[in-house]
């Protein structure tokens, strides 16, 4: 072997190794155990950047490491490829989306073989390819025939800028996500998902989990949001109308003096029409389309309303109440309406001081009465129920139940359960997306492509609308089509495009037969590999991705395509890359190479450089760190190491110019300790003696060698916590450097032999490619990729040595090891000698000294 580590060469040489021998494609295989490792699949946005060299690090040291152990591993990679993101790129470079996505397909995938990742590309996909999306438009007709799938008019987040709808989390303080303009809400005929049919069994299934995080679950389970109370029904007053209230607090409704309609509830305008406050309620209508409407959002404004001009009756005391709509009312929390209590809702309560409306206690504590002129704040605790008629005197919580059976039972309301959860709207005013398969006829209505007939081809030869509009409600060859229920050549194709999530949510499925055209895939083998042994992604998509998979899956259950609920049995999210920003008060933000070689001037007017705060790794913050930099400087080996050794997986990872560095010097470290002692042990065999007979030195080396095993397998298999992991390595490799002239000694070149390749093979999995060279350069023909992971001997952990801490006067004063063998007096005798300890004792009379269980002596003077 050559005596300089050359990651470059190393590198080039052992990836066309492996793309020759195609070492990575895998098929079913019923004699092996399966493992299917996943990384969710990148966005193609031009470049990788840092925070994916760290999750798909991460994905790759556990897929080796599970071959290794004797699994058949699917590793698979592809591209989530539609999206706005391709859109606003190709209108701000002058091109088509579509080539551009393309070029960034090709970019990436030559930069994730740069880093030597173990992925079959055999089952590469796309989702902007028509084979791919040609699946998930048959799946939307039929989920349609099964009542699956409806159209409704609704209100929406709309992006004039982006001509689009957004999900609620693509509204950032009322901002869209991408292009950073005013978000409002607009009217618009969706297509919708009923994800709320499996809301029950997706919440029930969140504690059949155990592999997912915590936090991961809990946010699932709020997202869900099961609330358990009653519907009460307000009749409003000269009016055949019924507001239908959603409360967990039935136990107040004869507290509720006025009631809060969210603007966009469809009883709004037609309750103000042809009153006084019609232009006001208008007004505010339409000031409030302009925030942004999620709970979220909410919070960020004062809370106001208007009175809608109508009043309503409370059916439980037959009071008379204004009704309003109001901006903390939403939509898409229970109906839309909400029985304002203000004695025990603190919300209620500020609007109720604000607009000066009527404030009534029906609960009180347990100890006082309260006043309600009086009151300063809302009481919301346990208490006692007052000016509540029948129920007066009843614990509250009692009550929730004896109101809800006497709502029920005078068919005033009913006990009901209510989600946080709506169902999902997919459909997007986009181009770059999947086309749903859904033709309007004048004759037939809304009928769905026929299955022969699909895919419905997105067009790739077309330009933008001014503005960047899509160009598909113009475009007649696609547009105009045929009715497939009654062949009326009037008819016209649904023009809006699927929600990019709809990709995302069973890919990991496709993956398992990519190229099978006869079927959404190859049921025998999504029987073989699914589900996913181990997810890898970040928590930003704690919710929405993670929830709509699980939704698709339990769909496809339906269809009875696969026999499982969950597709993700274990779950980890990787935290952040994060550095410090760098900043000019002239330029704003730097790149590394805008700044001086010394770091502390601008490079355009020579300022002094603002040193921030380390965080999230950004384009727009200029703190990025270019993946081809470290491996042109580094190669992918010590970028690999780097991102694995630097924090634990699930914690952020703050860049280090010294720890990129350090690691290259390991691995340098690593290179010269083979190749002083690799011509000595190249023709020997492992030892694998008895240990008794081993020199100290050795029986030493040895038995570090089996405890760096055992702690690294476990460190990979229970925590995937690499960096303690790879440190436990670091010190075996010194270990390894104190043992000199082994050669010399009976069995050294064995026992070398044994610690070298204990080495190769747990960095193996880390650092494949100075792994396969040093595997090789040990006179190994095979790949490493297939070596068996080593094991460790019981036997060889244990310690001829025992610890033994010294106190004195109850104090840690030291420690020392001796012989498993020696007596106490033995020990005593060491400990008194202990040089740390004489400083303590000096000429002080020694009282007592007391060997605890062999494990302490205590010294008292």
């Amino acid at each position: 072997m050559e005596s300089q580590y050359d990651p470059k060469t190393i590198e080039r040489k052992w990836q066309k190794f492996w793309d020759d021998k195609n070492l990575f494609s895998v098929k079913e295989d019923a004699d092996k155990e399966k493992y299917y490792l996943l990384e969710m699949f990148p966005y193609p946005s031009g470049k990788i950047h840092i925070g994916h060299v760290r999750n798909y690090t991460i994905g790759d040291v556990v897929a080796r490491y599970k071959r290794m152990c004797g699994f058949n591993v699917l590793h698979p990679m592809g591209w989530d490829a539609f999206g706005m993101p391709a859109e606003n790129a190709a209108i701000a470079n002058n091109t088509h989306p579509a080539a551009w996505t393309y070029d960034n397909i090709d970019t990436m995938r030559h930069q994730l073989k740069q880093l030597g990742f173990s992925y079959d590309w055999d089952r590469e996909i796309a989702t902007c390819r028509p084979e791919y999306y040609r699946w998930e438009q048959w799946l939307f007709t039929k989920m349609y025939e099964k009542n699956m799938v409806y159209r409704k008019e609704n209100f929406v987040n709309w992006c004039n800028d982006c001509q689009t709808v957004l999900a609620n989390e693509q509204v950032e303080a009322g901002m869209c996500w991408r292009c950073g303009k005013q978000v409002k809400q607009k009217k618009l005929e969706q297509w919708f998902l009923k994800i709320t049919d499996f809301a029950e069994d997706l919440l029930i299934h969140c504690d059949k989990l155990p592999g997912w995080p915590d936090k991961v679950i809990t946010m699932q389970k709020n997202w869900i949001g099961k609330s358990i109370g009653a519907e009460i029904r307000f009749p409003v007053e000269n009016s055949d109308e019924i507001i239908p209230v959603f409360t967990t607090r039935q136990d107040t409704v004869f507290g509720a003096t006025f009631m809060c309609l969210a603007p966009e509830h469809p009883l709004v305008e037609k309750l103000s029409s042809g009153t006084s406050e019609e232009n006001a309620v208008k007004a505010f209508i339409k000031k409030i389309s302009a925030q942004e409407r999620t709970s979220r959002g909410i919070e960020n404004y004062e809370k106001e309303g208007v009175f809608t001009g109508a009043f309503c009756i409370n059916p439980m005391s037959g009071k008379r109440m204004p009704v309003y709509t109001a901006n903390f009312a939403l939509m898409e929390y229970g109906t839309g309406a909400v029985m304002s209590v203000p004695a025990h809702d603190q919300r209620d309560f500020d609007f109720a001081k604000k607009y000066n409306l009527e404030c009534i206690v029906v609960v009180r504590p347990m100890d006082e009465d309260l006043n309600a002129e009086t009151m300063q704040e809302a009481y919301t605790n346990e208490g006692i129920m007052v000016n509540s008629e029948e129920f007066n005197d009843l614990n509250n919580k009692k009550a929730l139940d004896e109101i809800a059976v006497y709502l029920e039972k005078n068919n005033l309301g009913k006990k009901t359960v209510s989600f946080r959860l709506r169902d999902w709207g997919i459909s997007r005013q986009r181009y770059w997306g999947a086309p749903i398969p859904m033709v309007h006829c004048n004759k037939c209505g809304i009928v769905p492509v026929k299955e022969e007939d699909l895919p419905v081809l997105l067009p790739e030869d077309t330009e933008f609308l001014e503005g960047g509009k899509s160009p598909l409600s113009e475009l007649d060859y696609f547009k105009k089509t045929t009715c497939p229920k009654c062949g009326d050549t009037e008819a016209k194709r649904e023009t809006d495009t699927m929600d990019t999530f709809m990709e995302s949510s069973w890919y990991f499925e496709r993956y398992c037969s990519p190229r099978h055209d006869t079927g959404i895939f190859d049921k025998k083998a999504v029987d073989y590999w699914m589900p996913v042994d181990q997810y890898i992604g970040g928590v930003e998509h704690a919710i929405l991705h993670l929830l709509y998979s699980r939704y698709f899956t339990r769909v496809l259950r339906k269809f009875n395509l696969v026999n499982f609920k969950e597709p993700f049995t274990n779950l980890l999210t990787q935290g952040m890359v994060c550095k410090e920003t760098l900043k000019c008060p002239e330029h704003g933000f730097l790149f590394m190479d805008e700044v001086s070689s010394e770091g502390d001037t601008c490079r355009q007017c020579s300022n002094a450089v603002e040193i921030g705060r380390v965080e999230k790794m950004s384009k727009s913050k200029k703190n990025v760190i270019d993946p081809n930099t470290l491996l042109e400087m580094y190669g992918a080996d010590t970028t690999r190491l780097f991102c694995l050794f630097a924090a634990p997986p699930e914690r952020d990872l703050e860049w280090s110019d010294q720890g990129i560095e350090g690691g290259f010097r390991f691995l340098n470290r690593v290179w010269r300790l083979a190749e002083n002692c690799i011509e000595s042990i190249r023709d020997t065999a492992p030892f694998s003696g008895k240990i008794e007979s081993l020199d100290g030195r050795l029986k030493m080396l040895y038995r570090k060698s089996h405890l760096t095993i055992q702690k690294v397998t476990r460190d990979i298999e229970e925590r995937f916590h690499f960096n303690t992991a790879i440190s436990a390595v670091m010190e075996l490799v010194n270990m390894m450097y104190q043992v000199e002239n082994f050669e010399d000694i009976p069995d050294g070149p064995q026992v070398m032999r044994f610690a070298m390749e204990s080495v190769v093979l747990l960095i193996a999995p880390i650092v494949p490619h100075i792994a396969e060279e040093l595997w090789e350069g040990m006179g190994k023909e095979s790949a490493i990729l297939d070596a068996p992971w080593p094991s460790f001997r019981e036997d060889a952990l244990v310690s001829d040595d025992m610890l033994i801490v010294i106190q004195v006067n109850g104090k840690l004063r030291g420690k020392f090891n001796i012989s498993a063998d020696a007596d106490d007096g033995a020990i005593k005798e060491t400990a008194l000698s202990d040089s740390s300890v004489q400083k303590f004792i000096k000429d002080k009379q020694v009282k007592k000294v007391i060997v605890v269980k062999r494990k302490l002596v205590n010294i008292v003077v």
